[in-house]
């Protein structure tokens, strides 16, 4: 229990951590465990993702000894949710406690590892520890417990699939390629879809499991003895933890919690674990709800525990497994939260709650809570003792909905619970609940619709005045909060509708010749979309037998890092030890899209104690706007999020304390642009348009058989990098030199933009940057603004600076990839050969120029993706927005400005009556030809992935099964689509591709390697250590690369589009030659000699064992006046095959499986560039579908974290996925390999128009000939709202010129 702080004296806190004892004699009830473990501890294993607990970055298990069961409770939670006084008792353990790479790692660290399952490694030792929690609890777990034990973990990079295949080396079911459940391997098929060329050797294993160490589940650390005999203690007492404004209070025993729950009625309760029976204590956390139900329900007759299997289907996707630990029953309940999944359940299944108070004890229905003609509320000084779930009669029914943004770990946008209980035999109504979540302020009853339907038959006509009656009684108002009015409308009467469905077939189970089956077509509208566990494969070119076995290029070579990723040892920014006199920075942002400042009153900011300084605009001494770009807004703010000041104090706390207080006065300015539409109304561009054009377009259009005309939108995309943005800067007291430690992609970007700030010499800026918890484009020009930023505080204060941004901060600073409107028209024949094609494309460049000039440059030169079209015209404008700017992200405008492309396919093919891959196949390049700005090119190997991808996926076989189970189910509809792809990399201009390293060789033999790059999970040193093996002749373990700095490389090139391998390599491969080549006399003389022999006579003769390595570049170019050049260094190609499955009636959709065939040329590490293409893979299917960003009419972003913004999980990646690297020469790149970075991006587009496959055969279905255009993101509502129904007719429509929408569309 936490209230306001009176009392100095606190209690000791007693815990353990790793098996060590902690005694905190100043326990502060505001602070975390994860704070704890990272500040006070220095245990920086456990990282902060998010500080809402929706990423597990910082998962960590608990242990606690239950004295009544005499047993020891191992569960993981999220340390930035747990506070530090809850831990009395506990023993709590970090991914430092179970192994290090300094003693002994644990297997679950190392096959995390060696599976290739880590990339930046920022989520790694939250993976790891949710494995290990569930090992530590069931040794041999099924492959359900493991993808459920990982729902409550985000990972940005790698796509899942390694990480989840490390972890089912520990389940007890066969780790080979499961072929629809058969327990044998796809590839032992005679009739494998996935057959080898026999010309060309693929390989499958990435790893070798014989190197795996074994797994003893007996050798694991015990739970200390201390901690037993202390929750043995018969004389425990109230303890209380005091810290400067909360007080903690931790009751011994129930008498006591009354006393204080009366004194205190309005302090949070925090609480503990009691279970009895099927009654269930309201301690009792919501993971071992289910485990008691799931006993029960194993246990008892079926028609007994429908409510507890209701139950039950909701416990498994609410939130993650780490909140589930955590989020007790009775604090579920009372906190009548409108997101609840269990309350709607509780209600409909009449559950009782056992109240107790110091007065005594009562009972209450949950229901009473929600119904207005029951209401009931908690008295002052009462606590919910246990929840009784009543068990089900045979003629009673209950089922439970939720449609949620993804599958798990996600807040429903409208979930239900009903039940209805018939007059024995038969089907006229005695009782009827229903109870709906996120259509209120709390749960809502339509009570009133339920007492109506009293007496009524269980038929059509009572659904159809069901559904009526609701629609009345619950009223959504348009402006609520949340958004999506008409879709939950929709949502509340299909859940009734697959209400009605299962108690039809419930009750034609109970009397088949009294009540008919229902019709085989609705059977699917009742099925769930399972989870199951993914499989597939990966095939990529075996290494030439011939090649030296110590040469490793070619070779799945674990990530450099990837032990260290594993087992917290990895240092990142955050992680750096704090400095002597260091400060902590907060920002103050601008609440206001656009607006004069006409004060700023820092006063009571100052006044907190422990702050030393508010830091403004008037005190950059140098340039405050540094090309475009601002970094204190000086007199005006241009959008939301834009930095107003910083606050410079001895900690977070303090810092962030004193930010709240400090006040901005401002006027608001016009105009206010927000959206695209209103740039173009007001003239607001950035930069020239953009143009290229073949053919004679206008000409055309007038003798083609058809014209289409349309648009498409595309909405932005947050980078979600699992580290945010995070600066230090350390002043070197001396020549105004500053050393900076930033997880950045552009090293020069940064220096030169610090330097301008404080007016110094570059020379005088020393960036450092080891690694990056992920990037995706969002830390090339972002952290230049921020070290700025930082940089000046540093300058003023004369202090070490630590600027971290928070998840919500760096949301809302950011930004992320460009929205898009894109706008065609295009002419084509009735056979689908298209004849022109103009398009003109838009993009929500935001209020400052970044790099949304060269976004939008992309974006017109790749418009053409795979066509050959003869007439071609394309233009494109960045829109000057009040928003934050958004910036660089993987595919770099590709993704967005081609989805458009593929639409227009579609929209072809859906006029002429064709399938899309046809009109694809039919104007796609087919010969060596040119692209529309002049670029030669050869297409055959589109054509070569393009092919494979058709057949090895059987995709005209699989086309003919959906087709037929598609007419078979009317609820439920299956899509598929190909989609072809020709993507570039690097960039216009010549001198950006430019690279350097620097290589030093020390008398031992050890090699140095420094480049330009910067890792960011991509795998880049990995590469270039495998280049210099390679070159050197030497095995890999001689190399070691530390770190990408100004001071040794300057004047690098940004590490994106792609190239980092390409340049870095070639410049690595430079040095390596030349000092090979140095060294050649003395191997001539020794040529039997060692490599230290080598080195040491070497030195003894005066050679150079250092040498810089330089790699001049791709020489490209691009004339925008003449509309033609070379701008790109050479194609990657590629094509990609989904299918899915959609629910027409909620919007839910299912990726069932993916092939991608993926042109890699030569690999030079399989592993790391399969992880690169199915990371991307994934990020792009999050694009096209389940990401979405909200913002306000005045332009404030609502998505701020992972509870408000969802990426894929686990659960949402397919569940088969089948990756095959196309052979191919490329000379121009180091070792014929090619740049895949950022390839896989678009590939995740096969998903969206496979949704729209599935979305266009429902509407087929349904007499809707009419074309329609689906947007991107495909979310839930954009899947439900098209498949038009009775249910979508019944609802009422709002006027939208008579409010003001909550959310809306920036593109």
């Amino acid at each position: 229990m936490t209230m306001p702080s009176t009392s100095p004296q606190s209690d000791h806190l007693i815990f353990f951590v790793n098996g060590k004892k902690v005694v905190e004699r100043h326990a502060d009830p505001e602070v975390t465990l994860l704070f704890y473990l990272r500040k006070v501890l220095c245990l920086t294993g456990t990282k902060y993702g998010c500080g809402t607990g929706g990423c597990g970055a910082c998962t960590v298990m608990i242990s606690k000894y239950n004295p009544v069961t005499k047993k020891i409770h191992h569960y993981s939670a999220t340390a930035c949710l747990v506070p530090l006084c809850s831990l009395h008792g506990a023993a709590v353990t970090t991914v430092e406690g179970i192994g290090s790479i300094k003693t002994r790692i644990h297997p679950v660290q190392e096959r995390l590892a060696k599976c290739h399952g880590t990339q930046c490694g920022f989520c790694s030792p939250g993976m790891v520890m949710s494995i290990y929690t569930l090992l530590r609890n069931y040794p041999d777990p099924t492959t359900e417990q493991l993808m459920e034990t990982l729902s409550g973990n985000l990972c940005r990079c790698t796509g899942y699939r390694p990480i989840v295949e490390s972890g089912k080396t520990f389940c007890e079911e066969s780790t080979v390629c499961q072929l629809q459940g058969t327990g044998k391997c796809c590839m032992d098929q005679e009739e494998s879809q996935f057959y080898l060329d026999k010309k060309e050797k693929m390989c499958t294993k990435l790893y070798d499991e014989s190197e795996f160490r074994p797994f003893d589940p007996s050798q694991e650390p015990i739970f200390p003895p201390e901690l037993i005999r202390m929750a043995k203690d018969p004389q425990k007492k109230t303890l209380m933890f005091c810290g400067d404004r909360v007080m903690w209070l931790s009751p011994a025993n129930m008498s006591e919690l009354l006393e204080l729950r009366m004194k205190y009625p309005t302090a949070p309760l925090v609480m503990g674990n009691t279970t009895v029976g099927v009654t269930i204590g309201a301690g009792c956390t919501l993971a071992e709800m289910k485990e008691i139900l799931t006993s029960v329900v194993s246990n008892e007759p079926k028609e007994k525990t429908k409510t507890y299997r209701a139950l039950l289907k909701h416990l498994r996707t609410l939130a993650g497994q780490q909140i589930r630990n955590m989020a007790t029953l009775g604090g579920h309940v009372a906190s009548k939260h409108d997101y609840s999944d269990i309350n709607p359940i509780l209600a409909a299944g009449k559950a009782i709650l056992n109240l107790i108070s110091k007065e005594g004890k009562r009972q209450i229905l949950i229901e009473q809570l929600f119904t207005p003609s029951l209401k009931e509320e908690l008295h002052d000084g009462e606590i919910i003792y246990s929840v009784v779930i009543p068990k089900l009669h045979r003629w009673d029914f209950i089922t439970a909905q939720r449609q949620a943004q993804r599958l798990e770990n996600a807040f429903a946008i409208v979930n239900a619970g009903m039940r209805v209980q018939f007059r024995e035999g038969t089907n006229s109504i005695k009782d009827l609940k229903m109870f709906f979540g996120r259509v209120g302020p709390t749960t809502v009853s339509a009570s009133k619709t339920c007492e109506q339907l009293i007496g009524r038959q269980w038929n059509d006509e009572m659904l159809s005045k069901a559904c009526r009656l609701v629609l009345d009684e619950i009223h959504i108002p348009p402006t609520a909060v949340g958004g999506m009015m008409e879709y939950k409308r929709t949502l509340m009467i299909s859940f009734i509708f697959k209400f009605y469905l299962k108690v039809q077939r419930e009750l034609h189970k109970l009397d088949p010749k009294m009540y008919p089956e229902i019709p085989e077509t609705s059977i699917s509208a009742l099925e769930e979309f399972p989870i199951k566990t993914p499989q597939g494969i990966q095939m990529f070119q075996c290494v030439d037998p011939h090649q030296s076995p110590q040469d490793p290029v070619g070779h799945p070579v674990m990530h450099q890092s990837g032990l260290k990723h594993a087992t917290g040892e990895a240092v990142y920014n955050d992680d750096i030890p704090r400095v002597d006199e260091e400060l902590l920075l907060a920002v103050v942002t601008s609440t206001r899209a656009h607006a004069k400042i006409l004060s700023i009153d820092v006063s009571e900011a100052l006044e907190i104690p422990g702050v030393v300084d508010v830091i403004t605009a008037k005190d950059v001494p140098g340039e405050n706007n540094h090309e475009g770009e601002i970094f204190y807004a000086e007199n005006e703010v241009i959008c939301v999020g834009q930095i107003v000041c910083t606050v410079a104090a001895d900690t977070y706390a303090h810092a962030k304390q004193a930010a709240e207080k400090v006040k901005i006065t401002y006027e608001d300015m016009e105009p206010r642009i927000i959206t695209i539409e209103d740039a173009i109304n007001h003239n607001s561009f950035f930069f020239k348009e953009k143009k290229i054009e073949k053919g004679n377009v206008d000409k055309v259009f007038q003798y083609v058989d058809e014209i289409i005309e349309g648009e498409v939108r595309v909405e932005g995309q947050e980078h979600f990098y699992m580290e945010t943005q995070t600066i230090l800067v350390h002043p070197t007291g001396e020549d105004k030199e500053m050393v900076i430690h930033t997880g950045m992609q552009h090293p020069t970007y940064v220096q030169s933009f610090i330097a301008a700030a404080l007016d110094v010499p570059r020379s005088r800026i020393m960036c450092h940057m080891k690694r990056a918890g992920g990037a995706f484009g969002g830390k090339v020009t972002k952290p230049a603004v921020l070290g700025a930023v930082a940089a000046v505080a540093a300058h003023k204060t004369g202090h070490p600076i630590r600027f971290c941004l928070e998840r919500g901060d760096d949301m809302l600073i950011t930004a992320g990839r460009h929205p898009l409107l894109a706008k065609y028209k295009i002419g084509f024949m009735k056979n689908g050969l298209i004849k022109a094609v103009d398009l003109q494309y838009y993009i929500n460049a935001g209020c400052t120029p970044d790099e949304s000039e060269m976004v939008i440059e992309f974006i017109v030169l790749k418009s053409e993706n795979a066509y050959d079209i003869p007439n071609f015209r394309c233009r494109g404008r960045a829109c000057k927005t009040n928003l934050p700017s958004n910036t660089a992200f993987r595919g770099f405008g590709y993704p967005q400005g081609t989805l458009a492309v593929e639409n227009y396919i579609t929209a072809v093919a859906f006029h002429c009556g064709l399938p899309p891959e046809k009109v694809r196949d039919m104007n796609m390049y087919k010969t060596v030809n040119k692209t529309a700005y002049k670029e030669p090119f050869n297409p055959e190997l589109l054509r070569k992935c393009w092919k494979e991808c058709l057949e090895k996926s059987s995709f005209q076989s699989r086309k003919t099964v959906i087709e037929e189970f598609n007419r078979k189910n009317y609820w439920k509809k299956k899509g598929i689509a190909v989609i072809p792809m020709k993507f570039t990399i690097g960039g216009l201009v010549a001198y950006e591709s430019q690279a350097a390293s620097l290589v030093h060789i020390y008398q031992d033999g050890s090699v140095l390697l420094t480049h330009g790059g910067c890792e960011l999970g991509q795998g880049l040193y990995t590469k270039m250590i495998q280049v210099a093996s390679r070159e050197l002749k030497i095995p890999s373990s001689y190399i070691h690369l530390s770190e990408t700095s100004t001071t040794t490389v300057p004047n690098a090139r940004y590490t994106a589009g792609s190239m980092a391998t390409d340049i870095n390599g070639r410049a690595v491969q430079n040095a390596c030659q030349i000092l090979l080549k140095r060294l050649e006399p003395i191997i001539r003389k020794n040529p039997k000699g060692k490599w230290e022999e080598w080195i040491s006579q070497a030195f003894m003769e005066s050679i150079s064992l250092s040498a810089t390595g330089y790699f001049k570049g791709y020489q490209t170019y691009m004339d925008w006046e003449k509309e033609e050049g070379n701008p790109y260094p050479y194609f990657v190609y590629g094509a990609a095959c989904s299918e899915v499955e959609i629910d027409c009636l909620t919007g839910a959709h299912k990726l069932l499986r993916t092939d991608i065939f993926m042109d890699a040329a030569f690999s030079i590490n399989p592993a790391i560039d399969m992880g690169q293409i199915e990371g991307a893979f994934i990020q792009g299917m999050g694009l096209y579908t389940i990401e979405e960003l909200k913002y306000s009419p005045e332009g404030v972003l609502y998505s701020r974290g992972p509870e408000d913004y969802k990426i894929p999980t686990v659960s949402e990646i397919p569940e088969e996925f089948y990756v095959t690297f196309v052979r191919s020469r490329n000379p121009i790149a180091i070792y014929s390999s090619k740049g895949l970075g950022e390839a896989g991006m678009f590939m995740g587009s096969s998903v969206f128009f496979a949704i729209t496959d599935a979305v266009t055969a429902a509407r087929r279905e349904r007499g809707l000939a009419e074309p329609f255009t689906l947007n991107s993101p495909a979310t839930p509502e954009m899947i439900r709202m098209p498949c038009m129904d009775q249910f979508t007719e019944q609802i009422p429509r709002d006027d939208l010129s008579t409010f003001k929408p909550w959310s809306i569309h920036v593109s």
